[in-house]
């Protein structure tokens, strides 16, 4: 998925003339927690919430400009860029926001909050439904084997997620489905030698 379908294209922004209280009031205006900086359709930097209420209870806060606290470097990313390297970026800098730029215009913004929208939507985390964790061994075609299990009950997969496990160096598999009885499905998951290690009933 990339980062152009899910980023905000409709940006509140900012020049560097604009004021810190006016700033303030348009975060707290549009419930956002980033302003990029404009001039002439150009891209000058980023300021955040946290940046803009520090420089608010300075005692001659008329004295400081957007541009004595935006970040003129800040971390962008292109929109043709997969949303895992946004969300890697993101984590790797611990900050809330990426400017998207098409080489040096702004065509968006993607947050944290947009990420993990993504991520919920892919994996149908709100969907009502169950996940069963599985251990499928060593075997090369295990997966395909369970995959036929559970079409065999006719069970809807709604998404596939897959860890490690360190202790015993295998891949833990987590299927969501849709909500049905999980007893026959089990046993014949076990029958064929899978180990279910937890099932949450949606």
């Amino acid at each position: 998925m990339q980062v152009k379908k899910r980023m905000a294209k409709k940006l509140v922004t900012i020049s560097p003339s604009t004021s810190i209280l006016k700033a303030l009031q348009l975060m707290h205006r549009h419930s956002i927690r980033h302003l990029p900086v404009l001039e002439g359709g150009n891209f000058l930097g980023l300021v955040t919430q946290g940046d803009l209420k520090q420089a608010s209870i300075l005692s001659m806060v008329d004295k400081v400009s957007i541009d004595d606290v935006m970040i003129k470097k800040p971390v962008t990313i292109s929109p043709e860029a997969n949303i895992e390297e946004a969300a890697k970026l993101i984590f790797s800098h611990h900050i809330g926001g990426l400017p998207v730029l098409k080489g040096r215009k702004l065509v968006g913004m993607i947050t944290a909050v947009d990420i993990l929208r993504a991520f919920i939507q892919l994996m149908g985390i709100l969907k009502s439904g169950s996940r069963i964790d599985v251990i499928l061994g060593e075997k090369a075609d295990a997966f395909g084997k369970v995959i036929g299990i559970f079409k065999k009950h006719r069970v809807e997969i709604i998404s596939v997620g897959i860890s490690s496990h360190r202790e015993r160096r295998q891949r833990i598999y987590y299927f969501r489905i849709g909500k049905r009885p999980l007893g026959p499905l089990i046993q014949s998951l076990r029958a064929k030698g899978y180990k279910v290690l937890s099932v949450m009933e949606g």
